[in-house]
């Protein structure tokens, strides 16, 4: 199970803090990605992060704003959203794989549910 949380409205170049809380598997055997989807758009990948932590991703849109982190010790993994615009208001969404490939091209066999970011002043 994937627990996704620390969504919620924030102005213009303000920051927050996702987690996702993961319980019930070998955490730390699986890759893990954060995507989104915005109102009236298709989902898309936002970062992901190797089962030991050593391989991250960013899409081209958050580079330079988002981190991704993780923390097996706490079976957690963290988004910090940095310098929000109003295209980041979305549906965030956490899930999990083994497989790096798949969480690179949006097909993750696990996701847990999301949390609302809403950018706006």
């Amino acid at each position: 199970q994937l627990q996704a949380c620390g969504g919620g409205l924030v102005q213009p170049g303000g920051s927050l803090r996702l987690s996702c809380a993961a319980s019930g598997f070998s955490f730390d055997y699986y890759d893990i990605g954060w995507f989104r989807r915005a109102p009236g758009k298709e989902r898309e990948g936002v970062s992901c992060v190797s089962s030991g932590g050593g391989s991250t991703y960013y899409a081209d849109s958050v580079q330079g704003r988002f981190t991704i982190s993780r923390d097996n010790a706490k079976n957690t993994v963290y988004l910090q959203l940095n310098s929000l615009k109003a295209e980041d208001t979305a549906v965030y969404y956490c899930a999990a794989d083994r497989s790096w490939s798949r969480l690179l091209n949006g097909t993750p066999r696990h996701w847990g549910q999301g949390t609302l970011v809403t950018v706006s002043s």
